[in-house]
């Protein structure tokens, strides 16, 4: 084979070699328990503010009931309606996954951290900010919604996903 040959030989195996790592490093994957605790703290320190912001709204009822409602027209879409993501097909499948607003990692984040993740999303995972979207009382109303969630499973699956929402879902509606 002379040195020309042996060269494209060589260039097709570098570019193979690249392509292989790049797909690889590309793939969807669950982050590691190191790589999830190392973002978790990242965030909670560093990128989400709102550490000291209180919620002027009082968890009456009514506010939890409207951030409840505001949370099925919107929220549910990615988790579920009871905010621990029943009956979302993809939840566990994104990266990073949606992770149950009922767990200890979000629900040790403040009121006002809550409240701007809700404002702002939190970049690079899908959730998307809303301060577009909804007015500063409603964000306050979803801050007590996610408080307050009920039971895992209890509102039934997103119609969106083709659940059948529970009795109890529509009289919040």
């Amino acid at each position: 084979m002379n040195a020309a040959k042996r060269q494209i030989v060589l260039v097709r195996a570098i570019v193979s070699v690249a392509a292989s790592l790049f797909l690889v490093g590309c793939q969807v994957r669950t982050p590691g328990t190191l790589e999830t605790r190392l973002m978790q703290g990242a965030k909670r320190r560093l990128t989400i503010r709102g550490h000291s912001d209180t919620n002027p709204l009082a968890p009456t009822p009514e506010n939890i009931q409207h951030g409840q409602k505001t949370f099925g027209s919107y929220c549910m879409v990615c988790h579920g309606l009871d905010g621990q993501n029943t009956g979302v097909p993809f939840a566990d499948k994104m990266s990073p996954p949606v992770p149950p607003l009922s767990s200890p990692s979000v629900q040790s984040y403040s009121d006002g951290q809550l409240h701007w993740i809700i404002q702002n999303g939190v970049s690079p995972s899908g959730m998307p900010a809303s301060k577009d979207v909804f007015r500063d009382e409603e964000i306050w109303q979803l801050v007590l919604y996610i408080r307050h969630l009920p039971p895992k499973g209890a509102l039934g699956e997103p119609t969106v996903w083709g659940g059948e929402s529970s009795p109890q879902t529509n009289k919040a509606r």
